[in-house]
């Protein structure tokens, strides 16, 4: 993140405006702020606004605060790497990249549940070949660090995975849900998230979907932080996955593990959407 510049100017009663212009990503973003300084003749110890240095400490303290401020809204993290057996892959090359930075999606309604913002298509990802049974990994650009389930979704595309919008059936293969241990609960928050393709899934190609649902913030709106990526499964069976799924319309406001406090009498969780397929 990097600081494009800071001016202030002071007004008849003495109003500062801060304006710090933000760059990350190509992203430019502009916070305003201003504050007005109230004359006091009281003490010593507080000094007059007039009194440049004390004008110079309150407005580095609103620097300080805009910073992190600022710093916490890019300090999110994104599924950017695929990797196949032992190979990983560039970043972005076998994953849809998405165009919200690393923004999570928030809307319930919204087809961005899907793939991420911009991931609506694959027409510039390549898809990878892997067998049934084998091992995969998803690697974040930073660890995870809000509390929440991380689940893999697979939905198998009509032709080729680059054409397809997602709008088909998903069916889930694993969930990370908590671990419960003398009271306190315990995520799996870190920046690889390795399965195993079912062995019995039928070939052909697929969006592979790994989804962080973030409910750090009881009250507040939960964050999806979502990835596809796709691959074309070769030396499968004839299952036919179950129960499926339309996304969005898979989760609901009112799903527990939507609405969870995780930090008042939490003893149990539920991960929101069907139960994992297995072969």
């Amino acid at each position: 993140m990097e600081s494009r510049g800071i001016w202030f100017c002071s007004s008849a009663i003495d109003l500062l405006f801060v304006f710090v212009h933000l760059n990350h990503s190509s992203q430019r973003s502009c916070i305003a702020c201003d504050i007005s300084v109230l004359n006091s003749n009281t003490s010593t110890r507080n000094p007059k606004p007039s009194d440049p240095i004390s004008k110079m400490k309150s407005v580095l303290g609103l620097v300080a605060a805009l910073s992190l401020g600022a710093s916490q809204v890019s300090g999110h993290y994104i599924f950017q790497q695929l990797g196949v057996g032992s190979t990983k892959f560039s970043v972005f090359e076998h994953i849809r990249k998405n165009t919200n930075y690393n923004s999570p999606v928030t809307s319930l309604t919204s087809n961005d549940l899907r793939c991420n913002a911009g991931g609506e298509s694959g027409a510039n990802t390549v898809t990878v070949d892997v067998k049934a049974g084998d091992a995969f990994s998803f690697k974040t650009d930073t660890a995870v660090y809000h509390q929440g389930p991380i689940s893999l979704y697979m939905s198998k595309a009509p032709g080729a995975a680059s054409d397809y919008d997602g709008s088909g059936d998903w069916f889930k293969i694993y969930d990370w849900g908590p671990t419960f241990s003398g009271g306190q609960a315990t995520w799996a928050m870190r920046s690889d998230y390795s399965y195993n393709i079912p062995k019995c899934i039928k070939d052909g190609e697929y969006l592979l979907r790994i989804q962080s649902l973030a409910i750090h913030n009881p009250g507040g709106v939960p964050q999806f932080y979502v990835s596809c990526a796709q691959v074309n499964v070769t030396g499968g069976g004839n299952a036919t996955p179950g129960p499926t799924v339309k996304i969005p319309g898979a989760f609901k406001a009112t799903d527990p593990g939507y609405t969870a406090n995780i930090y008042n009498n939490f003893k149990s969780y539920t991960v929101p959407g069907p139960a994992p397929f297995s072969c």
